[in-house]
């Protein structure tokens, strides 16, 4: 699909699928350069235009991006989540003062993480997702597997020791919280 046409596409998906209830995974990733950043920031905002046009929420990713991503951000009012947050408690701030949610992954229990782990503990429970990132990002006990839905336990698991809260709370309330964001009915 060349050019603009996949914006035409995208649009086309998300009108016509009854399923389609968010804009992504889309954003920024500086980690290995494998599209000029320009291209990556010119796609994002165009993408980031399509879900205020849709009224969809966005999932957003960022890797090694954080300052050009929270600029885009910036610039749209949308909603939605910034998954397999990363970035550092100052960031997770300025997300969450733009009225996004923040995912967690397995990254949480891993021995070294502590900039998750500070994120983390700044985010609201109202505005906390676990995930999954799959198949990366298996947590602590698993590392090196596979990730999928059924490790989510292990994560909740870490981020009720952060909050302070039983793991069945973290898990209702992250599964009540995806549900209002992408409108996922009961």
């Amino acid at each position: 699909m060349a050019g603009s046409d996949y914006l035409r596409y995208l649009e086309r998906a998300a009108r016509e699928n009854e399923k389609a209830v968010a804009v992504g995974e889309i954003g920024l990733d500086y980690h290995y350069d494998f599209s000029p950043r320009a291209v990556q920031k010119a796609v994002f905002e165009e993408q980031m235009a399509l879900a205020e046009a849709l009224d969809l929420p966005v999932i957003i990713h960022s890797r090694e991006a954080s300052a050009d991503t929270l600029e885009i951000v910036r610039r749209h009012r949308c909603r939605g989540v910034v998954h397999c947050f990363s970035g550092s408690a100052e960031t997770a701030r300025e997300y969450l003062k733009l009225g996004y949610h923040i995912g967690f992954t397995g990254s949480v229990t891993f021995k070294n993480a502590k900039k998750p782990v500070e994120a983390a503990a700044q985010v609201p429970l109202k505005r906390l997702l676990v995930e999954t990132d799959c198949p990366y990002m298996a947590p602590v006990p698993l590392r090196g597997k596979r990730c999928d839905s059924r490790m989510i336990p292990h994560t909740a698991a870490r981020l009720a020791e952060i909050k302070g809260v039983e793991v069945e709370e973290i898990l209702r309330v992250t599964n009540e919280n995806a549900r209002r964001l992408f409108a996922i009915p009961e």
